[in-house]
């Protein structure tokens, strides 16, 4: 580790007469940070986004669910959690099936409900939640919010990540104490 930091130290030096170099200074140190506490693997972590990416492309060409659903994969760790509405639970069962197929999912937690497609208020309601949940999170003491993935639905928190099991408590609890919350879902990987 050393001695990528003294190689990139160097390397950022170098480069330092030119106009871009704080841009390139602020991102490599965010990289190398983000590489020492994130606890997932560089690997794993693009194996995250690659599953969301392509789960979220199949569930948008399959007839079925795109015409009458609305339905979101998220990854952490290889295990993908599906949210969002679909019509009947034949559709609902359909999407948990085609992000089971997707290459490295390891588990698929399907918490889509059965209803109408929701209303852009209450998605934009959401988002403020889970805002709302990760600044609580960033503030509680000992407790890397890096470790943990925020998804809100219908005012239902997902908490992902993996953590200690007292970590896991206190990022449900504060996430809990947050208004508009009406439950939190815990899908951690526990470390000890």
């Amino acid at each position: 580790m050393k001695k990528i930091i003294t190689t990139t130290c160097v390397v950022l030096l170098t480069i330092s007469q030119y106009a871009c170099a704080p841009l390139i200074i602020v991102g490599a140190a965010a990289a190398v940070t983000t590489a020492t506490i994130e606890r997932r693997t560089p690997g794993t972590v693009i194996e995250d986004q690659t599953i969301e990416f392509k789960i979220n492309d199949l569930l948008g060409k399959d007839e079925g669910l795109k015409e009458t659903a609305r339905v979101r994969g998220t990854s952490y760790n290889n295990i993908v959690l599906l949210t969002g509405e679909t019509p009947n639970e034949n559709l609902r069962e359909r999407a948990a099936s085609i992000a089971r197929k997707v290459n490295k999912v390891s588990r698929v937690h399907n918490e889509i409900t059965v209803g109408d497609r929701k209303s852009f208020g209450r998605g934009s309601n959401d988002t403020w939640i889970t805002t709302k949940v990760k600044t609580a999170i960033t503030s509680e003491k000992d407790l890397n919010p890096i470790h943990v993935k925020v998804v809100t639905e219908k005012g239902t928190v997902f908490l992902m990540g993996i953590l200690e099991r007292d970590e896991g408590q206190r990022a449900a609890l504060r996430a809990s104490k947050i208004k508009g919350v009406k439950r939190v879902v815990k899908i951690f990987e526990y470390l000890d």
